[in-house]
């Protein structure tokens, strides 16, 4: 019995060792330390000593359902707060962070709470607005068209001229052959007048068949003008079709952002022109950098990139591209945290988009620009 005792007492204490250490691995801590970047409008901002933005308020909500503790850190930028998550130094990064391949690498996210792309915003005067639309009324495209056009009238007015015997009459002897075709171009192109160039059965036809080719070209004129109107109108040749467009160009992108790392990879491909990264310390100065002539376009995020037209609303602010490469936004979770606080804060996020509280946060935060 004496000899029993201590190994008893012994492997009870070693039991107690061993089952101590992953409790204490997988414990969530007391307060969690979670970072937040400044000037990311709409998602993160500090407004009189306190944050605010979708982000920051999904997050508050995620907190409070699941009765988590926490402080407020900031960091600089993006990129220092997701490096700060990995090492451990916070638990969580608060923000509209991109789900990238290379942060999926290296980071652990949580449940994602929206998709979202780029956009390219530039500055648009008045004149330029308005050489915008002359340069889509005269695309391509619409020239094609109305040549088209042309051609088929000019080749039913040749038909109907021989067929009508129009160049060997009093009257054209008279103002002569050419005067005489023009006059029947004219009368099949615009319509009025048909009945008079007319009398014979395939002279009529002649006549249906511009009548059909003017009503057909009339409305794929109409539609063509409409659509560009409408959905380009703010396109030419000095704006961006894509990114690569962007060369040569002064772009204005937040640090440490995904925009940026776009725009770095942009750069290195340059062979000519290379693009200037212009720093974007918040997102609300974007107007600013594009009408003080420091910047010819910025690049961020879909939402961020409304955000700051809606700040500035009639100073002639276009969006030239928008939705470029869509992918999923999270919070970052530091590899240190438990589990089991992991599940749970996947479980509120899964319960508020449920809800439809992140599209309610979206729009209250962009009605607050």
């Amino acid at each position: 019995m004496r000899m029993r005792l201590p190994r008893l007492c012994l492997a009870l204490l070693s039991a107690g060792c061993i089952a101590g250490v992953p409790a204490r691995a997988v414990a969530a801590p007391a307060v969690l330390r979670v970072g937040v970047v400044d000037g990311a409008q709409p998602c993160s901002d500090a407004m009189q000593g306190q944050w605010r933005g979708l982000a920051v308020d999904l997050w508050g909500r995620v907190a409070a359902i699941e009765q988590l503790p926490f402080i407020y850190e900031r960091r600089p930028t993006a990129a220092d707060l997701l490096e700060a998550v990995q090492r451990g130094e916070l638990d969580v990064g608060v923000g509209c962070l991109t789900i990238t391949p290379e942060r999926v690498n290296r980071l652990r996210f949580s449940l994602p709470f929206q998709e979202m792309g780029l956009a390219v915003l530039q500055r648009r005067t008045r004149l330029e607005a308005g050489g915008a639309v002359l340069r889509s009324l005269l695309s391509r495209d619409l020239l094609q068209l109305l040549a088209g056009y042309l051609l088929c009238i000019a080749v039913v007015s040749g038909l109907l001229w021989r067929c009508e015997a129009h160049g060997s009459g009093a009257e054209q002897q008279q103002h002569g052959r050419r005067r005489g075709f023009a006059k029947v171009f004219q009368i099949l192109a615009t319509g009025p007048g048909t009945n008079t160039i007319a009398s014979t059965t395939r002279g009529h036809g002649l006549v249906i068949v511009s009548y059909l080719v003017r009503i057909v070209t009339a409305s794929m004129l109409v539609t063509t003008i409409t659509v560009r109107l409408v959905r380009e109108p703010a396109t030419g040749p000095a704006d961006p079709s894509r990114l690569a467009d962007l060369q040569g160009l002064r772009v204005a992108a937040r640090p440490g952002s995904v925009s940026e790392e776009v725009l770095r990879a942009l750069r290195a491909q340059a062979t000519t022109r290379p693009l200037q990264i212009i720093p974007l310390q918040q997102v609300s100065q974007a107007a600013e950098l594009l009408l003080s002539g420091r910047a010819d376009a910025v690049l961020a995020e879909d939402l961020q990139v409304l955000y700051a037209q809606a700040l500035r609303p009639r100073e002639g602010l276009v969006i030239s591209l928008q939705g470029l490469q869509r992918e999923s936004q999270a919070f970052a979770l530091s590899p240190r945290l438990g589990n089991g606080t992991v599940a749970r804060i996947n479980r509120a996020i899964s319960t508020l988009k449920r809800q439809g509280v992140v599209h309610e946060l979206q729009d209250s935060a962009m009605n607050n620009s």
